[in-house]
């Protein structure tokens, strides 16, 4: 009886705890009340009383500080849609806005009342513009993981200017047929196609918050980064009277007759346009993020050089030459798979070739076997697979052609035609070079040589033995070989009927 008697006094004190000391409390609390406990809030906000029961309410942190004690999330809400409605809607069709990046609400089961600011709350994060809008995160990641992010309204948005960007390196065509799963039709004559286009990396579109400065809503927008990045520093240069769209590129960082065009699509439309003296033109190639890989396929008519027979004659004495039948230049088809990286070709293989036209030996009887020294009046490219980076007049002053090999930067030259070599020196400008007299009134130049020649003056070479290695001696922004020919003292463009250009 004892026992029981202790067991309902401990119960009837448990039920004078729960009960009696909230209401109590509910009694006797002041107009302002501070708990132990209690974070100081960015917002003048008193606490009213303590109730028997408790309710949800939510406070809401800015950068980790308590702005206030929300008690109607509702408000808040309908709040959030009206700011949109008023600040963002036109700019950021299709979205919604949400809280700060680093704000946030913690629901809490409360027995205090506080007073209701929920109206100063939304007005305070009005005032600091503490929002972010639902839109599109972009990723950019490799086999390191991410590695750049930026925001979009929309992913129509950045497909659209991925296809922008693509189109610098592709055209638009190929790209269109490439997207369908489709394969470009097959060369029929001249020229390239593409075959395929990749990114290097991974891109990964999300959904997204961010602050609206944060999002890009424009396609020059988005375009602008994928071009460039971060990156917002540009060269330019002012166009000079005669100066050509490959001219440009030859004088700013080696830069192709295509990059300049891509750099400047907003003002050049071809590599062969006009150019108008005082023009300001962006020399600062593309920055981007992303690599964009396409493989071409490329059909090219190249010559097949005609040999050249020496036959002994006994009714010629030694020393003595006489042409017994022109050589004639045969010609092939070469199917040559390229791969190109932002629009920069890094390597080429040759696929296949087919003889279209052989060619016809030359025919030199001669009185010893000893190769002469003099040419054959034709000339043949001073590198393998030529292109040419800056043609005659490119620039003013340019005297020249200058010559490039696709695939090997740094190979071979070779002598254009057979001669004696009359000069291996060097100047500032075109570096190490050699001339050759090809003792029937002409002269061939070859510039920037990576080294000097290892042929001696007097020496005597036949057409296509190798004279030197291309290179970038002198004043030169790339490797090259700067060529021209001389006749009878006065210099030649190689492209006027000396050389297939």
């Amino acid at each position: 009886m004892k026992r029981f008697i202790q067991i309902l006094f401990c119960m009837i004190a448990a039920v004078g705890v729960v009960y009696g000391i909230p209401r109590l409390l509910k009694q006797t609390a002041p107009a302002y009340l501070a708990l132990e406990g209690d974070s100081p809030s960015l917002l003048s906000q008193r606490t009213l009383h303590v109730d028997s029961t408790p309710h949800e309410v939510y406070r809401l942190y800015s950068n980790g500080e308590l702005v206030g004690v929300l008690e109607d999330r509702s408000v808040l809400n309908a709040f959030l849609k009206t700011v949109y409605q008023d600040l963002y809607a036109q700019d950021y069709p299709n979205s919604e806005v949400y809280l700060g990046t680093d704000v946030y609400l913690i629901p809490e089961q409360s027995y205090l009342t506080y007073e209701n600011i929920d109206q100063a709350i939304c007005d305070y994060l009005l005032e600091n513009r503490l929002f972010t809008l639902k839109c599109t995160g972009v990723e950019f990641s490799d086999e390191n993981g991410v590695y750049a992010e930026i925001y979009v309204s929309n992913e129509d948005l950045f497909n659209t200017a991925m296809n922008s960007y693509l189109t610098c390196f592709i055209s638009s065509e190929d790209l269109a047929i490439l997207n369908r799963g489709e394969t470009t039709p097959q060369l029929k004559t001249y020229g390239s196609r593409s075959v395929g286009v990749t990114v290097l990396q991974t891109i990964m579109m999300k959904e997204a918050y961010a602050a609206p400065e944060e999002i890009r809503t424009t396609e020059a927008a988005v375009l602008d980064y994928l071009e460039y990045g971060d990156n917002t520093e540009r060269e330019y240069y002012t166009v000079k009277t005669y100066d050509t769209v490959a001219g440009v590129g030859s004088k700013n960082h080696d830069l192709s007759a295509t990059q300049v065009m891509n750099i400047n699509r907003d003002q050049i439309s071809s590599t062969d346009q006009i150019l108008s003296e005082g023009m300001e033109l962006c020399v600062t190639y593309f920055t981007s993020p992303i690599d964009i890989v396409v493989t071409k396929e490329s059909m090219k008519k190249e010559p097949i050089i005609a040999q050249t027979v020496y036959q002994t004659d006994d009714s010629l004495r030694e020393g003595l030459f006489e042409r017994r039948q022109v050589g004639v230049d045969g010609s092939k088809n070469s199917l040559y798979s390229e791969r190109w990286i932002n629009g920069v070709l890094v390597s080429g293989s040759l696929t296949s070739s087919v003889d279209t036209l052989q060619p016809i030996n030359e025919v030199i009887a001669v009185g010893t076997l000893q190769i002469p020294g003099t040419g054959t009046g034709t000339f043949q490219w001073p590198v393998d697979n030529p292109t040419i980076s800056c043609h005659w007049g490119c620039y003013a002053g340019h005297r020249a052609i200058d010559i490039q090999n696709a695939y090997d930067r740094y190979g071979n030259i070779y002598a254009a035609d057979r001669g004696v070599i009359e000069v291996n020196s060097y100047n500032g400008i075109n570096g190490n070079y050699i001339i050759i007299d090809h003792n029937n009134g002409y002269e061939t130049y070859y510039g920037h040589m990576n080294v000097p020649s290892p042929l001696e003056v007097g020496t005597i070479v036949d057409k296509g033995d190798i004279i030197g290695q291309i290179g970038m001696t002198g004043l030169a922004t790339g490797p090259h070989t700067h060529f021209f020919i001389m006749y009878q003292g006065e210099r030649r463009n190689p492209c006027d009927g000396f050389l297939p250009c």
